[in-house]
Formats: structure tokens, C-alpha cells, sequence
């Protein structure tokens, strides 16, 4: 009780209201101007937190996760192009609508599906976050090792569209992470004579590198593009009726529920979450409703921006109780309690519990806000989105290189900043997918770990691994993931990527 009064002070304080109002307007605005994302956004603003004090940080960084989230669908709806990939299913009935001559209806269902969803996904956040935490203390470094294993194996799986090329993007993250000292022996390993890799790559750089730096040589190649607003006016119409809530509602538990499911598994973020609520929609609905999906169909609308926005709970419900990103930004969230001295997983409800009340009740908070917000201001925000690249790109590339060389004050986090920016934009020319790579980088330490501590505790014998039951239940749920889709590849032959 004494950490949840805590974590209050702190969030209704002034200083923590503001901080909830910058984040959330700064995520809306990056949410809102195609090219940019929440990852971006995020991973630009963790340097400039190392001043703060944690809770405060933290207060700002999820403040901007919900915001970013949020923010995709005004672009989605008015230009057709989705601020973040978590809108890409928005675009195809809320452009339809804009078209139609009602923008500010797509809209508003979108505003308060976004709303329900992620105030449904919080519920959860906070009922699962402590039970998960305490039975997790009970796991042993093999179960971790095992979890971990899994979790790496879900990101391969189903964390994109190709299998092969997800696992290549994990398997190149677990290597990036192994050059510095291995734990185990105190021996250096991988560092090709630079002293400067005896520590290892550091998270920060590689996070700006593969998000920011490789986003703007993507948008550096598409800077000619013109862009047309459907124009906006605020009308009665944005705002939900009781006919609509009764209509919805269904809707609305089932696609928050999907959103909250698919954010809890690793890796594969709120894009997935909306495809699989849409999908739903679209089944269970009934023939002439079915005939308006693509068309501008509200059920689509708030199906798909009800699940995005319940990724969020279900992405946090991983990363507070055991340490496992449930998403890109979750990961990067990781890397700041890491960046911050905290200690991520079960350890932080025993250590800090008003850190994971403070994630908690900002992502509520910030979640009425961003309703409240888009509702009054969308029509302002929808401006930004014609902003010309050619004058972001060159801020946000200084940005970069303030947030890698203040880590350290060395160049050589500036080099490895632009190596992993070219690396990342790389991969998406080859379709290769990045959150696997940057999950791989935060999970292998973890693991190996864990391994080190078990084969240690056993005198170098891997039998617990099997021999202990959750451990063994993982084990087996991550080769069935692993042969199931070869063992269907084999039989039916290759399937074609949607």
C-alpha cells in the first residue's frame, strides 16, 4: 500500500502531470507524422532521462508509449497512411470512411475504441503483473533459462512473416550481444582487439541505431513524397451514443482481449495484435456487416484500435513480472530500467514496487489523457502530419548522436550507432524483421545467465532442464513451436506470405 501512495505522489504531483502531458503529446505527435514511431520516440528520449530521477523517467517514457500508439490512427484515417504500423488495419476502413465524407466519425470511433482498449489491458496489467511476479521468484535459473528460450523461439515463429527471417534477425541480435566478458570465465571474448568492445555493445546505440538512424535514411529516400489531409471538422458525431455502445460492446471486450493476448507473447507487438481483432471482427460478424470491411466499416474501425491499444497492458504484463519484453518498446522500456541501475523482473516488486505502480498508473493515466486530448485537439494534430522531412530528419539525426555520445562521451557509441542505423535499414530492404534482432540483444545476456547459474548448481549437468517441470514444459512447448512449422512445410509444401 505504502509503494502504491508512493507511486500516486509522484504521478499527481504537478512535476508528474506535466511529465504525462509532454509524453502523451509528444507520442500523439510522433504517432501522428508518417515515418516516425514510438520506438523512435522512445529510444531518442532515454538519453535525455539519465538526469531524472527514475520514477519520473519512467513516468514520461510510458507517458509517450500510449501517446504513440494512439496517435497512428489520425494518419491512418486522413492520408491513408498509417503513423505506425500498430494502424495499418485502420487504414483500410477509416480512410474509406474519411472519404465518405466522415472523417470525424472514423475518427472518434477509433479515439474511444483506443480508450476501452487500453483501459481493459490495464485491468489486467494490474490483476496479473503481482501473482505472475510472486510464483516467478519460485522459478530456478533453469526454468528462466528454459522461459527465455521460449521466448525467443515465439519472437522466430510468429513474431513476423517469415519464419526464417525472424530467426536469422534473433540469432543476429544473440550474436551482437556476446562480444565483452563472459561472466563465467572473466575471459574476453569477441572483441577483436578494440578495447573498447571489452564492455560490450552498449544497449542505447544500438537501440537509436536500429530505430531512429535507420528511419531516417528510409525517409532521407522518400523525401519528394506529397501528402493530402482529408479535411477535418470536429463534429457531435465523433463521440459514442448509446446505440454505439451497445452495438460495440461485444466488440470491444473481444478485441481488447485479443490485443492484451497477443501483447503478452514476446515480440510480436500491437500490428499483430490489430490483425488478429480484425480477422475476428470480420469472422463473427454477420453477412452484411462482413460485406463492409475495406469499406468503412465501423466494427473494423473499432476492433482494430481497441486491440492496438491493448497491447500495451499486455506487453507491460512480461516486462514487470519477469523481465521479458513483450514488444520493441517494452524492450526499450528494459533497457531503461537497466540504464537506470533497476532490476527488471520479479526482483523489481520486491526492490522498487513503486516503479511498478509508477508504470502502472501512468499507463492509466496517461491513457484518460490521450482520450480526452485527441478528442478536443485532432484536428490540429492531423496538420503535423504534412510537416516536410526535409526539416525533421536533420533534428532527429542530431538528436541521435547527442542521446549515443552522452551514454559515454565517446565516438565509438556514435560509430556503433550508425553501423546498427545502416544495419537496420538494411534489414528492411531485405524484409527482414528488427524486433527479433533487438529482443535477441536484451534476452541472450539473460539467458546465458541463467544457464551459468544452473550448470554451475548442478556441476555442468543440463538433466534439470528436464528434469523440473516447468522447465521441461517449456523446453517441449519451444521445440513443438520449432518442428510443428517444418513438419507442415514438409508435408503441404511452402505458403505463401500474406
Amino acid at each position: 500500500m505504502e509503494a502504491i501512495q508512493t507511486a500516486s505522489a509522484y504521478i499527481f504531483s504537478v512535476q508528474g502531470m506535466m511529465l504525462v502531458v509532454i509524453g502523451t503529446i509528444l507520442g500523439i505527435t510522433m504517432g501522428a507524422i508518417p515515418g516516425l514511431t514510438g520506438a523512435m520516440l522512445i529510444a531518442l528520449t532515454l538519453p535525455l532521462t539519465f538526469n531524472m530521477d527514475p520514477i519520473n523517467a519512467f513516468i514520461l517514457l510510458i507517458s509517450m508509449y500510449v501517446g504513440a500508439i494512439s496517435g497512428g490512427l489520425i494518419t491512418a484515417t486522413l492520408l491513408r497512411m498509417p503513423g505506425t504500423p500498430a494502424s495499418i488495419m485502420t487504414t483500410m476502413d477509416g480512410y474509406p470512411m474519411a472519404q465518405a465524407g466522415r472523417p470525424g466519425r472514423a475518427l472518434g470511433l477509433g479515439i474511444t475504441a483506443s480508450f476501452v482498449g487500453g483501459c481493459i489491458s490495464w485491468l489486467f496489467l494490474i490483476t496479473l503483473s503481482k501473482p505472475i511476479a510472486l510464483y516467478s521468484t519460485k522459478l530456478g535459473p533453469f526454468d528462466f533459462f528454459a522461459l527465455v528460450l521460449l521466448a525467443l523461439v515465439l519472437i522466430a515463429s510468429i513474431g513476423g512473416k517469415s519464419m526464417s527471417r525472424a530467426f536469422l534477425s534473433a540469432s543476429l541480435g544473440v550474436l551482437a550481444s556476446l562480444p565483452g566478458i563472459d561472466k563465467a570465465t572473466g575471459n574476453l571474448r569477441m572483441t577483436f582487439g578494440f578495447e573498447e568492445l571489452n564492455g560490450g555493445l552498449k544497449l542505447l546505440p544500438v537501440l537509436i541505431g536500429m530505430f531512429a538512424i535507420s528511419q531516417v535514411i528510409s525517409d532521407l529516400t522518400r523525401m519528394e513524397e506529397k501528402i493530402t489531409i482529408i479535411p477535418l471538422k470536429l463534429a457531435r458525431e465523433m463521440l459514442f451514443s448509446l446505440k454505439d455502445w451497445k452495438d460495440q460492446a461485444i466488440n470491444l471486450i473481444r478485441s481488447s482481449f485479443i490485443g492484451t493476448w497477443v501483447g503478452i507473447l514476446p515480440g510480436i507487438g500491437a500490428n499483430i495484435g490489430s490483425v488478429s481483432a480484425y480477422s475476428a471482427a470480420r469472422s463473427l460478424a454477420k453477412p452484411e456487416e462482413q460485406a463492409k470491411f475495406g469499406e468503412g466499416s465501423e466494427t473494423a474501425i473499432v476492433a482494430s484500435e481497441s486491440a492496438n491499444n491493448a497491447t500495451i497492458g499486455g506487453a507491460l504484463i512480461p516486462l514487470v513480472s519477469l523481465g521479458i519484453p513483450g514488444s520493441v518498446v517494452d524492450a526499450i522500456l528494459l533497457g531503461g530500467l537497466l540504464i537506470h541501475g533497476l532490476q527488471p523482473g520479479p526482483l523489481l516488486f520486491q526492490q522498487n514496487p513503486e516503479m511498478v505502480y509508477t508504470i502502472m498508473g501512468s499507463m492509466f493515466v496517461s491513457n484518460v489523457f490521450m482520450f480526452l486530448f485527441m478528442l478536443v485537439a485532432v484536428k490540429h494534430i492531423a496538420k503535423l502530419a504534412s510537416l516536410p522531412r526535409s526539416l525533421l530528419m536533420p533534428v532527429i539525426l542530431v538528436f541521435c548522436i547527442i542521446g549515443s555520445f552522452a551514454l559515454s562521451t565517446r565516438m565509438f557509441d556514435v560509430w556503433t550507432m550508425i553501423f546498427f542505423g545502416l544495419l537496420g535499414f538494411a534489414f528492411e530492404r531485405m524484409k527482414i524483421p528488427l524486433a527479433p534482432f533487438v529482443i535477441g540483444f536484451i534476452l541472450a545476456p539473460i539467458a546465458e545467465e541463467n544457464l551459468q547459474a544452473g550448470l554451475m548448481a548442478s556441476s555442468g549437468s543440463f538433466l534439470p532442464l528436464i528434469q523440473r517441470p516447468v522447465s521441461l514444459i517449456f523446453v517441449v512447448t519451444s521445440l513443438l513451436l520449432l518442428t510443428v512449422p517444418l513438419y507442415k512445410r514438409f508435408k503441404y509444401g511452402p505458403t505463401k506470405s500474406p
